[in-house]
């Protein structure tokens, strides 16, 4: 998906909602395990509800790995059901470095291989260039590199500054930047820093920004808007447990609907009060 792609689909849907498919099957309503695929068939109900109110899905890999080979399948289940107009993004948060960066690109970008083509993955950039570059080099595919994120344990490192004062956000944005472009390149930035957008949008002004922390982890998504968005909205804004947990019965998915619904009815507000639709 290119960047003008996605800007098109917020518009259109006046939405920018990422969906969290962060599955575990110990949680999921107890009437699914009756099929041979829980998990999938969960995602994909979840999918069908909530399609037309969002722009972007994120499945977290950790709980399709757990699984084995059956967790595997669930996930080129899910990737296959995932509508071809949303983002569908791989949250997968891989480090590491040359023909294992490239292993791992394949793994998630190339079909033909692997049986997934995801648009995105998310990527840390601890290791540097070689650990970043080689997610750059798949036409229409995006690397979300982590800059700031929402739990506690971020401020260990992310904020530590330097002799002039710049954080180390700061400096992994400002490097990141020299690698990619707002075309191929986005930027993890928890809800939870509120002002701190402003900070990253510094650094950052075109690149759109993958955003968690909305929902169950308490993050304001008027504070997001207000220091996060930019001219194309700029935003990805992802919310899980709120959504695909907000019912354990038979009404799941129809109870997810109603709360991707509240949000996209939301973020329609913010887009109107900047100017972005009409």
């Amino acid at each position: 998906m290119t960047r003008s792609e996605l800007i098109s689909q917020i518009k259109n849907k006046r939405s920018f909602l990422c969906v969290g498919l962060d599955t575990d099957i110990t949680k999921i309503p107890e009437h699914l395990l009756a099929y041979e695929d829980p998990v999938f068939e969960f995602n994909r109900q979840l999918i069908e509800a909530t399609a037309d109110l969002c722009v972007a899905y994120k499945p977290n890999i950790a709980f399709y790995e757990c699984r084995g080979v059956a967790g595997w399948t669930s996930l080129q289940r899910t990737w296959a059901a995932l509508p071809t107009e949303c983002l569908r993004i791989a949250d997968a948060k891989r480090g590491d470095i040359g023909n294992t960066a490239r292993m791992y690109a394949t793994a998630f970008f190339d079909e033909q291989v692997s049986g997934l083509g995801f648009d995105a993955l998310t990527v840390s950039p601890y290791m540097g260039s070689d650990s970043v570059q080689p997610f750059l080099g798949f036409d229409g595919k995006w690397a979300i590199v982590l800059a700031l994120t929402s739990n506690a344990g971020g401020l260990d490192f992310q904020t530590i500054t330097d002799a002039r004062g710049k954080a180390l956000f700061e400096q992994v944005i400002e490097r990141v930047n020299t690698w990619g472009s707002p075309e191929d390149t986005m930027y993890v930035v928890g809800a939870t820093r509120g002002e701190a957008f402003s900070a990253v949008r510094k650094y950052a002004p075109d690149h759109f920004l993958l955003v968690p922390g909305v929902g169950a982890q308490g993050g304001s998504l008027r504070d997001v808007c207000a220091y996060g968005m930019n001219k194309d909205c700029g935003l990805l804004v992802n919310a899980t447990r709120s959504i695909i947990y907000a019912s354990n019965g038979t009404d799941f998915a129809e109870k997810a609907r109603l709360e991707a619904q509240a949000l996209q009815r939301e973020m329609e507000q913010e887009l109107l009060a900047a100017g972005l639709i009409d």
